[in-house]
């Protein structure tokens, strides 16, 4: 049921556009019960329910669970239907090798709510190859949400850099993400 959502993804352009980005984390053993609900507020879900039909994760954390590469790629179908996710919905750009320092808007959905938080701050370096964001309100539920730049203010989609994962999980506290 959606009351028991657990993790957050965003869609990002790919070229078959049905591609969807997490964290690893958040795939556990059992990929083919996830589901990815675009759009998703207040019990609602404007874009449907797909369903997840491939998995992609770094070879380094499938075999160890480095905390470097807690990312996943998803893709995604809606049953009985032949449409693409990103045609429907629209989809952030990916980059990788973005400075650390960034103007960050991070996107999630907490555990007990049915509205996402959203936040914009400066993002800065922690680690070598890890990013922190520090905002209020980031809880169990907002991993593998989005660390979007380049945000556009009318269409609110933007540039993934990252997603909250990593050191932690994502972080131990809601105020500071990884």
């Amino acid at each position: 049921s959606m009351s028991s959502h657990f993790c957050t993804a965003s869609v990002v352009d790919s070229p078959g556009r049905d591609m969807i980005i997490t964290a690893a984390h958040c795939i556990g053993g059992n990929p083919e019960n996830l589901s990815f609900v675009p759009g998703f507020r207040s019990g609602k879900s404007p874009y449907g329910v797909w369903t997840v039909t491939r998995v992609f994760v770094d070879p380094a954390w499938a075999s160890g669970s480095n905390t470097d590469d807690d990312v996943a790629f998803l893709t995604v179908s809606l049953p009985g239907s032949s449409a693409r996710i990103e045609d429907v919905t629209g989809a952030d750009q990916l980059r990788t090798g973005a400075p650390s320092s960034e103007q960050v808007r991070a996107i999630g959905y907490p555990q007990g709510s049915n509205v996402p938080v959203i936040c914009d701050n400066r993002s800065s370096a922690f680690l070598a190859s890890q990013i922190e964001f520090d905002c209020g309100g980031f809880t169990d539920g907002t991993s593998g949400g989005p660390f979007l730049i380049d945000v556009n203010p009318g269409s609110s989609y933007g540039t993934v850099i990252g997603v909250i994962g990593g050191y932690q999980q994502g972080g131990d506290t809601p105020a500071i993400s990884y």
